[in-house]
């Protein structure tokens, strides 16, 4: 995720750089984009997942006590399509349907004996933010952004006899930040978004699994929440 933040920074960048050269007008691309009372668009970006993880200190039979950490983080893809209602000169509500393919790697470590059981989670995520867009003045062709709202999801295939298994619905509050740079055919908006999930989406009842000695590790946690951050480039 660390080149996902830097290509934003770059991007934050450039945009502050043209905006301390705002007083030079210069010829706008698209003058009345701003007024459509709604847009299509679609997305495109990276993406990070990532668990909030609350360990309970379960001890197993043998006495085994297991903790476990999300160890690294892996790039996952999103792809959607923007939907945009203009409200006032400075708001805007989107609606971006989006699908997410990513995965999660989770670490269990024993406390005593230092032993490890690695689990990776492949979860493929259809997701519906709602957005209210707060925009900044239009500069000649670039606008500063921020949005706020929440979303709702649902993964879309769970694989079942696995040592942590996560609900299937999710929803939370989103924050960012972005810029609009309008070309002469459409307006790109690199954005940073990061996405708080408020559901536990630990799976306790688990008939679904066949190996038994996989439960100690579901016991060893109490909650998960899930935590995202997304770079997006929308094109409207």
């Amino acid at each position: 995720m660390k080149i996902a933040l830097h290509l934003f920074t770059i991007a934050m960048l450039l945009s502050v750089h043209l905006l301390a050269q705002g007083q030079q007008r210069s010829l706008q691309h698209r003058p009345y984009a701003d007024q459509q009372l709604f847009h299509l668009g679609f997305t495109v970006g990276i993406h990070t997942q990532d668990l909030i993880l609350t360990q309970s200190g379960y001890q197993s039979g043998n006495g085994e006590v297991w903790f476990s950490e999300i160890p690294d983080y892996t790039p996952g893809f999103t792809v959607g399509i923007v939907g945009d209602l203009h409200l006032s000169r400075y708001l805007n509500l989107r609606m971006i349907p989006s699908l997410n393919l990513g995965s999660k790697e989770l670490l269990f470590r024993e406390q005593e004996t230092g032993e490890e059981y690695n689990e990776i989670l492949r979860n493929n995520y259809l997701t519906l933010p709602v957005h209210l867009k707060l925009a900044g003045i239009r500069i000649n062709n670039y606008k500063p952004y921020f949005i706020l709202g929440g979303y709702g999801s649902i993964e879309l295939a769970r694989k079942k006899n696995r040592a942590v298994l996560l609900k299937s619905f999710d929803h939370g509050v989103e924050i960012g930040a972005g810029c609009s740079f309008y070309l002469p055919l459409f307006t790109l908006s690199p954005e940073l978004k990061f996405s708080f999930g408020l559901t536990d989406l630990l799976e306790r009842e688990r008939g679904d699994l066949k190996e038994e000695d996989l439960m100690k590790y579901t016991l060893s946690l109490t909650k998960a929440t899930q935590r995202m951050i997304t770079l997006s480039f929308h094109f409207e």
